[in-house]
């Protein structure tokens, strides 16, 4: 082999080890709505669903996608009323969970994916988790990173939402806008619990905030934050569904979450008794301080148990 030629094959080498498979939008139709999603890896790779929570969108991911994607098609929806998902006034949506949970299903009609493993965050698994008690055949596993099930895992900061759930006046309503929907609000969610809050990239926050001051997503929002307490009366039937399912179940856990403590992340062994259960010295938003070893974590579990179609 000549020196040139021995040359180019180390370089080709050297860059198809340390290649970074690309992250690519697109938009799709589904229920009427515009759904702006992310994807990576090969489309005829394993499957894993990417459900984002409270106030963010798909862009939490953007630093866990690529390290999953060379074993797995990858993809990451925005939910309706959050992110660039584009929801047309005559389509009079109504923001409930049921609501985006079936918009979570046409999505994944409309993209022709039969089966998947999830990854749920926040809202993500209220939403993830009703796709999975109508078809349980279809999630070959489940991780939950601060994905709540269980009432022993709703923290003290739910407090002035339950107030919100039992008297839903007015005044509850402008509370919850006036102290959680802000710039302050947003940025304590992703740094309180973290170590150090100064290694949380602002840009997180900072997105999030432009995107809840569009017209009308406040209202979206606190609509929503009402109807959590829907997702609570149903952790009865989720947690059913582990029983007789029994997918398999991994869940890491920032364990300095004011909204869903440790508790939540131990009790799915109650019903899945092989749940293998992680905790990270982290907030709520764990995935931004540790996105290495939820990478790790996720990769491992995933050759596991959901390696295949």
């Amino acid at each position: 082999m000549s020196q040139a030629r021995s040359s180019q094959t180390a370089q080709s080498q050297s860059s198809s080890e340390f290649a970074v498979p690309v992250t690519s939008i697109h938009k799709v139709e589904a229920d009427g709505v515009k759904v702006f999603y992310r994807a990576a890896g090969d489309p005829s790779s394993p499957v894993v669903l990417l459900l984002h929570g409270f106030p963010t969108s798909s862009f939490m991911f953007r630093e866990l996608i690529p390290r999953l994607a060379n074993d797995h098609r990858v993809i990451a929806p925005d939910l309706p009323g959050f992110g660039f998902t584009e929801v047309p006034a005559e389509r009079k949506y109504v923001y409930t969970f049921d609501r985006l949970s079936a918009t979570l299903t046409a999505f994944t009609q409309a993209l022709k994916i039969r089966r998947f493993a999830m990854y749920v965050f926040d809202y993500g698994a209220p939403t993830g988790l009703r796709l999975a008690m109508a078809h349980p055949d279809r999630v070959t596993a489940i991780v939950s990173q601060n994905g709540n099930a269980y009432e022993e895992g709703l923290g003290d900061a739910w407090g002035p939402i339950r107030k919100y759930w039992a008297e839903p006046t007015p005044e509850n309503r402008e509370v919850i806008r006036n102290n959680v929907l802000t710039l302050e609000g947003t940025r304590w969610q992703y740094t309180h619990g973290v170590r150090d809050p100064e290694s949380v990239p602002p840009e997180s926050y900072t997105l999030d905030t432009a995107l809840l001051e569009r017209p009308g997503n406040k209202d979206i929002q606190l609509d929503l934050f009402l109807d959590y307490a829907s997702n609570v009366k149903l952790y009865p039937a989720f947690q059913d569904y582990f029983r007789k399912a029994k997918p398999p179940l991994l869940a890491i856990w920032g364990k300095n979450d004011s909204f869903f403590i440790p508790a939540g992340a131990e009790a799915f062994r109650k019903d899945i008794p092989n749940a293998r259960v992680e905790f990270l010295d982290t907030g709520h938003f764990a995935i931004e301080t540790h996105f290495v070893e939820i990478a790790a974590a996720v990769k491992d579990f995933l050759a596991a148990n959901g390696g295949s179609q």
